[in-house]
């Protein structure tokens, strides 16, 4: 049985993972893109993550760290990429000449990065991978110092989309065994449009930005800033991606549904869900208005799903009032930064043609 994992990125989920496999008996090797060669440089002398929470805990000894590509991929078959969104592209960039024909990269979450990878790796005439991505990241964590991270709680049941989806057999078997209770979405359309962050993260901060600013994040997000009014425009916001959804025949779960299933807590309406989840309840606001939940969220994920809406005239009037609310707050055009159709290398298709493209992995 394959016992070895590459783990890509130096942030909060690629540290808490790099730990968890590395303790539950992996061999695991931490690569970072050469530009981010900071974030895993305290680690080469001793190769030690220390790992607390709520999960398995104790000193994970990693198995090695590099920058090194090559040496990233010749380690295992199965790498497992936990990165921002908008890393997805350089990321595949520097993969895309090395990666093997029948490994399985996993983007957790993915926000739709596949489609973006997939693009990339075909221009560079890579060999036929899988990609997988997830909707969520598979546990609540922090990296909380340069050798140390934290994980509140693990995902029981994290949804996977695999790309082509003909593939799913073959790579939901590893995923699995990585993460255990993983299931499998029809796609990795389905899997993108069931992403829990932007749901959640723009209202929550945007509608909180003053507490924010004020407090520099030393509140409760979810228990003090997702308040009954916050979550009435997170729910807004929800039947507008429901719809897309439905637009193009997906059916989707609505967010509560969506978290309770995921484990983040009991089911109920979406207040419920929230204020009875240990996991969510546990976790402080960020520490400023430029974090990843709106730099990520609204570029990476309601700006996309806008992209998704208008060939098919699905109107989504509280994702645009996000979007350029979130804009203006940051000096930036979320909106012409998005991972567009173009990105995705979906432009010009028809719903039918998506489809066959989504499970063959085949252009028409």
């Amino acid at each position: 049985m394959n016992k070895r994992v590459t783990v890509l990125g130096g942030g909060n989920t690629a540290f808490s993972i790099a730990a968890k496999l590395s303790l539950d008996g992996y061999e695991v090797l931490l690569w970072e893109h050469p530009a981010f060669a900071w974030t895993i440089e305290p680690l080469r002398e001793r190769l030690i993550i220390h790992l607390e929470g709520t999960s398995v805990t104790g000193s994970a000894r990693l198995a090695g760290v590099t920058t090194d590509v090559r040496q990233a991929t010749a380690w295992s078959d199965w790498l497992v990429c936990s990165v921002p969104s908008y890393a997805h592209k350089p990321f595949a960039e520097a993969f895309a000449k090395e990666l093997k024909a029948g490994q399985i990269l996993m983007l957790l979450p993915g926000n739709l990065g596949t489609l973006e990878f997939a693009k990339v790796l075909r221009r560079a005439g890579a060999p036929a991978c899988i990609l997988a991505e997830s909707d969520t990241a598979p546990y609540v964590c922090r990296k909380i110092a340069s050798d140390r991270a934290v994980i509140w709680g693990v995902v029981p049941a994290l949804g996977v989309g695999v790309f082509p989806a003909e593939n799913i057999p073959e790579a939901l078997e590893p995923i699995a065994r990585l993460f255990p209770g993983a299931l499998a979405y029809a796609d990795v359309l389905k899997a993108g449009l069931s992403a829990l962050n932007p749901i959640v993260h723009p209202p929550g901060v945007l509608l909180n930005a003053g507490r924010v600013e004020r407090s520099r994040g030393d509140f409760y997000f979810y228990e003090e800033g997702v308040t009954p009014g916050v979550v009435t425009v997170i729910e807004a916001l929800d039947r507008e991606r429901l719809a897309l959804g439905t637009a193009y025949g997906i059916g989707l779960k609505p967010v509560a549904e969506g978290f309770a299933n995921a484990g983040f807590g009991p089911h109920g309406d979406l207040w419920s869900v929230i204020n009875g989840s240990r996991m969510l309840t546990a976790l402080r606001a960020p520490g400023q208005l430029d974090t990843r939940w709106l730099t990520e969220d609204l570029p990476y994920g309601l700006a996309t799903w806008m992209a998704l809406a208008e060939p098919l005239g699905v109107k989504m009037p509280v994702a645009l009032s996000l979007i350029t609310l979130g804009s203006a707050l940051l000096g930036r055009d979320f909106g012409s930064e998005c991972r567009d159709l173009e990105a995705l290398g979906i432009e010009g298709l028809t719903p039918e043609s998506l489809f066959r493209y989504l499970t063959t992995g085949v252009r028409s």
